[in-house]
């Protein structure tokens, strides 16, 4: 099959917690705040698109109130989603008076514009500090459905390979770990590969996910170089890697989260009806509701004293 038979889709999905990243820039020597993370993605997208020119691209930004795309945005136009150029571009593009390809400078102009009307929009009142990593995940298995439904876009026996590079900064959250595993499941399913590029603490949930859907998990020593890991690790597609020295599997922890407290646990309680984990045993099944009959030990009778009869 040659190269323009398959048409590869990248979908690149962002941190970006307010909270982590406004931390790191108030906490760190290192000045690597979330401007600097965005321009190293948009030009790992830029170069994605330069590999070939059925190549797709697609950004979706993971916060703690909504998972938003960032390209394709609002203001694209929906008949030309994941870049095709055209009338749609003219609009979107401020100009390429640097010779840049017109259609990157649309692309990043996108992706700017999302990310401010983003973050000045955050309300961070409520409660919630989380990022909603498994929504966006969704949300990128499902762009991936909508561009095979688009008979448009794909010549006979097209071929579409898609993954998933997911770039981690904020720490895991167990609440989301039954949403995480479904999609992590469906991504296997659907032969999409998921990338891992963490920023700051491992992710359990991250390295089952890499190691279920055959990833590569990375852990950034230097954050500064994200954009040389990048280009290194996860421009290269599933056949180039073979031919490229990557870095080693990391261990994977596989521990899983009980239902009741959502902690990671190594031994637990399992219900034998929906496969529900907990930390302590209880006698009914709070997901199912199913009742288990304790086995006792049988009771054991006293025995009868014989009364001593006086001589």
């Amino acid at each position: 099959m040659s190269a323009d038979d398959e048409l590869s889709l990248l979908i690149v999905v962002l941190d970006t917690n307010p909270i982590w990243w406004g931390k790191r820039a108030l906490g760190e020597a290192e000045q690597f705040t979330l401007s600097k993370c965005i321009d190293a993605v948009m030009v790992l997208g830029n170069s994605h698109l330069l590999m070939n020119r059925t190549n797709k691209l697609a950004v979706i930004a993971s916060h703690t109130q909504e998972s938003r795309f960032l390209y394709p945005g609002k203001r694209w136009a929906a008949a030309d989603p994941f870049g095709e150029g055209g009338p749609s571009m003219e609009s979107n593009c401020s100009g390429s008076k640097d010779g840049k390809y017109e259609l990157l400078t649309a692309i990043n102009d996108a992706i700017a514009e999302e990310i401010k009307d983003l973050m000045t929009k955050t309300d961070m009142k409520g409660q919630q500090t989380e990022t909603l990593l498994a929504g966006s995940l969704a949300k990128a298995l499902c762009s991936n459905v909508d561009i095979n439904k688009m008979g448009k876009d794909l010549k006979a026996n097209q071929e579409i390979k898609s993954r998933i590079l997911v770039i981690k900064a904020a720490e895991d959250s167990a609440l989301q770990y039954m949403n995480f595993m479904n999609v992590i499941f469906a991504a296997q399913k659907q032969s999409i590969l998921i990338d891992a590029c963490v920023l700051d603490s491992d992710s359990g949930l991250l390295q089952q996910a890499c190691d279920i859907t055959g990833g590569i998990y990375l852990k950034v020593p230097h954050m500064p170089s994200l954009l040389q890991y990048l280009l290194w690790v996860f421009l290269p597609d599933i056949e180039q890697r073979s031919q490229l020295v990557l870095p080693p599997p990391v261990h994977v922890d596989y521990r899983a989260a009980c239902f009741c407290h959502r902690n990671l646990i190594e031994i637990g309680y399992v219900c034998s009806v929906c496969l529900s984990i907990f930390c302590n045993f209880s006698p009914i099944c709070s997901t199912c509701e199913t009742a288990f009959k304790i086995s006792l030990p049988p009771v054991m009778k006293a025995k009868k004293k014989k009364l001593k009869v006086a001589a």
